[in-house]
């Protein structure tokens, strides 16, 4: 079930932008150390500009993990609103390049995933109801 779109954003942690350097054009983005995924390898497709297939310096296999190393100061991240709105509103991370990256992209699709051919049970509809309803805030 379609749930909405989480736009991706560039984020990478203020103490990593102090000791690299702020990454305002493209061309920056080749000097940054970036962090991806090990697999499937289309998630290090960063719809930037024409897009941008990277070779990420960091691997991890899951957003959180991704999330984390940027946190800590290891590079810069592509990552889902959904993941990192709190550590932006916090200054946890900064966004940058978001004028170049292209809207809207395949990954911003966000949906649930759940078996249709059994009864959907109550509990479950009305939190479908409620996190579709909030999608769009994000």
């Amino acid at each position: 079930r379609p749930m909405g779109r989480s736009p991706l954003s560039i984020v990478g942690s203020p103490e990593y932008f102090w000791e690299q350097g702020r990454c305002d054009t493209l061309e920056d983005l080749h000097r940054h150390t970036l962090i991806g995924f090990t697999a499937p390898e289309t998630l290090n497709l960063w719809h930037v500009g024409e897009g941008v297939q990277i070779r990420p310096a960091l691997r991890a296999s899951s957003g959180e993990a991704v999330r984390q190393l940027c946190l800590r100061g290891n590079g810069l991240a592509y990552l889902s609103r959904f993941m990192v709105a709190e550590d932006l509103r916090q200054g946890r991370l900064v966004e940058v390049l978001s004028e170049q990256l292209i809207r809207p992209n395949p990954r911003e699709l966000v949906n649930a995933v759940y078996y249709r051919n059994t009864t959907l049970s109550a509990r479950i509809q009305v939190f479908l109801d409620f996190f579709g309803a909030r999608w769009q805030s994000l």
